[in-house]
């Protein structure tokens, strides 16, 4: 079984960072949310395991 990973965990982590917001760069409240719920859909589908997205939808509740 494998555990949902919450420690720091990207490499050059600020740079991630900053092309996360620069992505949203122009777009209206809407746009970012529809791209947030695309670039979600995309990593859960290459996550792909069940137990870990349940895990990750429970930690950013608050809930983990």
């Amino acid at each position: 079984m494998s555990k949902l990973v919450t420690k720091p965990n990207i490499p050059e982590a600020d740079d991630f960072y900053a092309e996360l917001l620069a992505m949203h760069n122009g777009h209206s409240k809407e746009e970012s949310d529809a791209i947030n719920a695309r670039l979600i859909l995309l990593l859960s589908n290459h996550i792909g395991d069940r137990e870990i997205l349940t895990e990750a939808m429970q930690a950013a509740k608050g809930n983990s």
